[in-house]
């Protein structure tokens, strides 16, 4: 059997909680149920692919001025108090 070839893949008897452990890493990843297997797969094999983490659809969304707002809202958490590293 060629599996290069394969182009479906039918699992029968998927215990619950690899199902349901499959759903929550679909949402996590905001990724169709199809992809999520491939790229778990990939992964698990060391097959090279595209990795997501998921954040992909939120690269590049924001204004300079949204940019601007944010750095602007953190820049107080890269102070450094001296007096909690004593």
């Amino acid at each position: 059997m060629n599996l290069v070839n394969a182009l479906h893949l039918t699992v029968r008897n998927l215990p619950s909680e690899v199902s349901d452990a499959l759903h929550r890493e679909r949402r996590r990843r905001g990724t169709s149920l199809n992809r999520t297997v491939i790229d778990l797969l990939r992964q698990s094999l060391g097959v090279s692919g595209t990795r997501s983490n998921g954040l992909a659809r939120l690269a590049g969304t924001w204004t300079a001025a949204e940019e601007l707002r944010f750095l602007s809202k953190i820049r107080p958490f890269e102070k450094i108090d001296p007096e909690l590293w004593k």
